[in-house]
């Protein structure tokens, strides 16, 4: 009894230390505050030695043999409790480790680059885009397509390569998947290939410090549960933006609509929103920091509905665009996108607002009145039809007919006469015929989007489609039905480009051409792309930098960029919309 009474203490702090870590990884954000003097810190440790040199051996254990249990039992609790903080807060830091993001997929995948970022530079990490010196190398990955999983699959090969000849020379390098790709394919890539280190889902990256000290110390880690309440909100995205005057805010997470080729609700989980407080604060410092176009994000991004606070939760039902339905009962209360968008607007007049990426269903009319109200809402809006076929419609469980996304179409142009449309088509989707195919070209003609995302069907599993539908069109008439389709898709938007020329445009700069150093770039408020010569503008007014609004004479088009000469340096402010 002895024995156990004295190595009692030792278990005692274990288990707090383990329940300090739950609470840390709950508070990051604060517990990334503390601060201990490195003598302090010294006399902990020296302590927390003294205690374990004195206490019992393992020939102790082994032999039965008495042991004075006063060294434990005497001492101070409040040394105790001083060490066992001190051990919780340091086990899990960076120490000036480097680690290098690689970011592939949408622009969540880069707002979640920020998120874990921050977190880690918390701990006392530091960044590195120089493959070649970092300690860490986390892949932010995406599942949405065979192509983008591939894509990893070979990096992942090229990083293991270097990481055996790392282990020659220097530290050893880790290697971690974050996102949807981690979540997916734990057991292929931690059990099967054991090409990573390091396993991430996108509702864990407040817990990469530890994973990443566990991956230290010779384990593979991963940690890739979903959460229903997880937004990030209390953790500030550290932007790293190349341009400096754009970034990213991401609003809500997950997905409820489960339309049946889809992987994202169950690599990403059911859909939460983040509180608009919490939005609104990073929109301001953002403003504060001089950037001049936020970009609202989120799977389903105008389904947005905070309930984080009771005066939000009242019994009005969420208001759907006429002639679509959900798989899901009808949710009530919140507080609304239109609310948010509108919110967000104000903050400054002289900062664009987009959002990507929403879905056809919820686009009631409150929020087609504030874009067109709203100066600093861009006139643009993402669209995704994926079909112009009501059959495959049915089969992708998309909750609208062809006519019901033709009359949404008449209804924004009505309210929002300049408006610019974009969208995503899915060619060679499950039980697609000609047929199909030719009424998927028409509703291209009809609409006459600006710009376009289209693929060819890629089976995913778990979703409805794997389950439950045949992948039962040829990989050949895929590509050629995606041929057909960007030809059509290129043929209609050179028509609405054309349609540009001779009028003036409001472009926020981007900085030199790509192509060209001679010209510049930028963005229209449809998020056209609008290339002008760097002399002309030079020569006819003051400097023009990344960030700056320019009033620019469109002279020609093509269907994926417009070409002209600056007039003059402008803002959003004097903008008035039509």
């Amino acid at each position: 009894m002895e024995l156990i009474r004295t190595v009692k203490p030792l278990f005692t702090v274990l288990q707090q230390c383990a329940a300090l870590r739950c609470l840390q990884l709950r508070h990051c954000s604060n517990a990334a505050n503390r601060n201990v003097s490195s003598r302090q810190s010294r006399t902990r440790v020296d302590r927390f030695k003294i205690q374990l040199s004195s206490g019992p051996s393992l020939q102790d254990f082994i032999r039965g043999v008495p042991v004075d249990g006063s060294h434990a039992a005497d001492g101070d609790a409040s040394d105790t409790q001083e060490y066992l903080e001190y051990l919780c807060e340091d086990m899990d830091l960076g120490n000036s480790r480097k680690v290098c993001f690689e970011t592939y997929g949408c622009q969540m995948n880069v707002n979640d680059t920020e998120i874990a970022w921050s977190i880690l530079q918390r701990k006392g990490y530091l960044r590195t885009v120089d493959i070649n010196e970092a300690d860490v190398v986390l892949l932010v990955t995406c599942s949405i397509r065979e192509k983008a999983e591939q894509t990893i699959w070979n990096r992942l090969q090229q990083l293991t390569a270097m990481k055996r000849k790392r282990l020659k020379t220097h530290t050893p390098m880790k290697i971690g998947i974050l996102g949807c790709m981690a979540e997916r394919l734990k057991t292929e890539l931690l059990e099967q290939e054991k090409l990573v280190d390091v396993l991430a889902g996108p509702d864990a990256y407040r817990d990469l410090p530890r994973l990443l000290t566990l991956a230290d110390g010779g384990h593979q880690a991963s940690n890739v549960l979903l959460s229903l309440e997880e937004t990030y909100a209390d953790i500030m995205p550290v932007h790293h933006s190349p341009q400096g005057y754009s970034a990213f805010v991401s609003i809500m997470r997950g997905c409820d609509n489960m339309c049946s080729y889809c992987i994202v609700p169950f690599t990403r989980g059911r859909e939460r929103s983040r509180p608009v407080s919490s939005i609104l604060e990073e929109v301001r410092l953002l403003s504060d920091q001089g950037v001049k176009e936020v970009t609202l994000l989120g799977q389903n991004v105008n389904s947005y509905r905070d309930t984080s606070e009771e005066q939000f939760c009242g019994t009005e039902l969420t208001q759907l665009s006429r002639g679509f339905k959900t798989i899901y009962r009808t949710k009530q209360g919140g507080l609304r996108f239109s609310d948010l968008l509108d919110r967000v607007s104000r903050i400054n007049p002289d900062m664009r607002i987009r959002f990507t990426s929403p879905h056809p269903k919820d686009f009631p009319d409150e929020v087609l009145q504030l874009i067109a109200e709203r100066a600093n809402i861009c006139n643009q809006i993402h669209l995704p039809a994926q079909s112009g076929s009501n059959q495959v419609l049915n089969a992708m469980r998309r909750g609208y007919t062809r006519d019901a996304y033709l009359d949404l179409v008449k209804n924004i142009r009505k309210i929002i006469p300049e408006v610019s449309l974009s969208s995503d088509f899915i060619s060679g989707f499950c039980g697609e015929t000609e047929e199909d195919h030719q009424q998927t070209l028409s509703l291209i003609r009809e609409v006459g989007y600006n710009v376009g995302f289209l693929f060819a069907y890629s089976m995913r599993k778990k979703t409805h489609a794997y389950h439950r539908l045949q992948d039962d069109v040829p990989a050949e008439l895929k590509r050629q039905r995606l041929e057909e389709c960007i030809s059509v898709f290129r043929e209609e938007a050179a028509k609405v480009n054309a349609a540009l020329i001779g009028s003036t445009q409001l472009v926020l700069v981007e900085g030199e051409s790509k192509r060209s150093f001679q010209d510049l770039c930028g963005r229209t408020d449809g998020n056209m792309r609008v290339i002008f010569p760097k002399e002309n503008a030079e020569s006819n007014m003051a400097l023009i930098s990344a960030g700056d609004y320019v009033l620019v004479k469109i002279l020609s088009a093509n269907s994926q960029s417009l070409r002209g000469r600056v007039l003059s340096h402008s803002s959003l402010r004097g903008r008035v919309k039509h």
